[in-house]
């Protein structure tokens, strides 16, 4: 084997390594009709640029956005979770995130409870 093919097989490939501050969010005890948006932030500890594919929610009471660009090496983002506040009671949701990093896919959670307000009562 030669020198150049063994430099070349030993090569490292650079890669995104998704690095989030939290893997559950805990709303606690929230009253009906707050704000229910939340960030989940995170950070490339990789050395190639981070691509979100996808961000998705278990159901439709829970609505996710997040960056379309690469996140660079070293750089940080955020996904911003919105939980329809209006409902009563506990939930607990999972958000699916899908990306390029070493760990293709990433569930999140989000927890709390949702208290009836005076007025809603």
């Amino acid at each position: 084997m030669s020198v150049a093919q063994m430099a070349f097989e030993n090569a490292i490939t650079p890669v995104a390594i998704i690095d989030f501050e939290v893997q559950i969010v805990d709303y606690g005890t929230i009253d009906q009709n707050s704000n229910g948006e939340r960030d989940i932030n995170f950070k490339n500890t990789g050395d190639a640029p981070l691509i979100i594919s996808n961000v998705k929610s278990s159901c439709g009471c829970t609505v996710p956005s997040y960056e379309k660009k690469p996140i660079a090496p070293g750089a940080s983002g955020k996904i911003t979770v919105k939980y329809d506040t209006n409902r009563v009671g506990a939930f607990n949701k999972t958000i699916t995130v899908t990306s390029n990093a070493t760990e293709a896919t990433k569930l999140l959670k989000i927890k709390g409870t949702v208290i009836a307000t005076k007025e809603s009562k």
